[in-house]
């Protein structure tokens, strides 16, 4: 037994390893000390014109006969309203810095076609524009997160996209989003200075994305009714270098929140990833180890944050995460469209959890990607349309959206594989408006059901529900042949006994509890 070391800075207790059996877990709910609100925005998607992300994922375009609303794919748009998605990244990734967005606004007809240069030299007809984008935002009911051009635009290109989504004053360029049939502004209100500027975004060292930041940020305006929330692009990964530079060199009154990206690769592997169905054990812990290490990653750009910022006004965004597995054979490299098994749902409801307890500090996240790109929440096939493991997570989770964050302390199993060892269980714990509380549990052990007392600190509960995730093997996936095989289910293997809370949590499964 080892204590669950993400949990730390929820003040996990010290019990020594011979304190329970091998398949007991203890979890304390510090009910009376509830703390930061969970972002809604920790919730949010992230879609890129990249495959079939956009192009025969959410636009299918007026004439399809797939059910649209001005081209927008209607099924798509129910399944994500039905999980409450919160906010939308767009229109990249890499594809942000080569975007110019006048290219997608006006008569489709007179949009110039382009070449994606980032995502396998496709022509980009840029039929899914501004205008589309913010539809499909309404249509879903989600706030719009654009990444802007720093790699290859201009500050005024920027500026003026700014003007064009948010201005309500009258000027050339808001005379133009009216001739293009909206005459109110839209008050996006995140917006991304750049992406990846260590990368695609442009190669750059720190110091020069800091002059670039500061340039870009200046110009981009609040309008009446339209504050702007600006995002720095951050570090790749766990780069405290990267941070560093930015949290120091950059006017906390230019920057609402700096990026982090990091994705989970099964392998370690990023020229071998592995297949998203075919793996064994070794690449199934492989893929939770490496998903757990996003606790660090956190943590350690966290602290980096802290010394600049100790009242945590900046907001850490991680807009874009996920597992990244090798492309589905017979399929474009270059579109990164991968299946979605009961792994990829453990790892993103253990990604969740760890967002969940450092939610001082992480405000916004992003699945990359949303629709047929990596681990999406939905695929498509023709008409018809599968939703993944990884979207019932969401749907499951939705109930800590706004909720304030409960403290718990948990003490953990081993998943022992080898001579390497992963805490079995993972947890957060959060109360909504109404009073409930919502318990989201993981157990990461393929073979072991681990049963969790739990109890409770300043609250008293009578009723117990619950849903679960789970499947036969850790490898199985919803495919077009059967596209309900994993689906969330009621659980009834919770109860009360005397004032604790009693659950036998099944291998590899999720598990969400309401108390009232």
């Amino acid at each position: 037994m080892r204590i669950n070391s993400f949990l730390l800075p929820i003040m996990i207790c010290a019990i020594s390893s011979g304190a329970f059996s091998q398949s007991t877990a203890t979890l304390r709910v510090q009910a009376d000390s509830v703390q930061q609100t969970i972002s809604k925005d920790i919730y949010g998607m992230f879609s890129e014109h990249l495959g079939r992300d956009i192009y025969d994922g959410f636009w299918v375009g007026k004439n399809s006969a797939i059910p649209n609303k001005d081209g927008i794919r209607l099924d798509i748009v129910k399944a994500l309203k039905a999980i409450n998605v919160p906010l939308m990244r767009w229109p990249g990734g890499c594809f942000a810095d080569q975007y110019h967005w006048m290219d997608g606004i006006g008569p489709k007809d007179k949009r110039p076609q382009t070449v994606n240069s980032s995502w396998g030299g496709v022509t980009e007809d840029n039929y899914f524009g501004t205008h589309e984008f913010m539809e499909l935002c309404d249509l879903i009911g989600c706030q719009a997160y654009i990444a802007g051009n720093v790699g290859s635009g201009t500050v005024k290109e920027m500026s003026q996209w700014v003007e064009y989504l948010n201005s309500p004053l009258k000027s050339s360029i808001t005379d133009l989003r009216k001739q293009n049939g909206r005459d109110k502004p839209w008050h996006v209100p995140f917006w991304g200075v750049g992406n990846e500027s260590w990368g695609c975004g442009g190669n750059m060292t720190p110091e020069e994305y800091v002059d670039f930041y500061r340039r870009y940020a200046t110009f981009c305006h609040d309008y009446p009714g339209a504050h702007l929330n600006k995002i720095a692009s951050g570090p790749n990964g766990n780069d405290t270098h990267w941070m560093d530079v930015l949290m120091k060199n950059i006017p906390h009154n230019l920057m609402w929140g700096v990026s982090v990206h990091y994705y989970t690769i099964p392998t370690g592997n990023w020229g071998h990833k592995g297949s998203a169905t075919q793996f064994g054990e070794d690449q199934y812990f492989g893929t939770l180890k490496r998903a757990l290490e996003m606790n660090k990653v956190i943590e350690d750009e966290a602290a980096v944050m802290d010394k600049y910022d100790p009242a945590k006004k900046i907001a850490m965004a991680v807009d874009e995460w996920g597992v990244w597995t090798d492309v589905e054979p017979g399929t474009n490299p270059a579109f990164l469209y991968q299946q979605n098994s009961l792994r990829d749902a453990l790892a993103a409801a253990s990604t969740l959890n760890i967002f969940n307890n450092h939610s001082d500090r992480v405000r916004m996240g992003n699945l990359a990607q949303t629709v047929n790109v990596l681990q999406s929440l939905v695929l498509t096939k023709g008409a018809k349309m599968v939703l993944t493991p990884t979207y019932y997570v969401f749907g499951m989770y939705k109930v800590h959206q706004d909720a304030k964050l409960l403290p718990i302390k948990l003490s953990s199993p081993d998943y022992i594989l080898g001579n390497d060892h992963l805490p079995a269980v993972n947890a957060s714990a959060s109360i909504d408006s109404t009073g409930a509380i919502h318990i989201s549990l993981v157990n990461i052990d393929p073979s072991k059901t681990i049963t969790i007392h739990t109890s409770f600190e300043g609250k008293n509960w009578s009723k117990v529900t619950g849903t679960i995730l789970t499947s036969e093997k850790f490898n199985d996936y919803n495919s077009f042949e059967n596209p309900n095989k994993i689906k969330v289910a009621k659980f009834s293997n919770a109860k009360k006994e005397k004032d604790e809370l009693v659950v036998n949590l099944p291998p590899k499964s999720l598990v969400v509890l309401e108390l009232k």
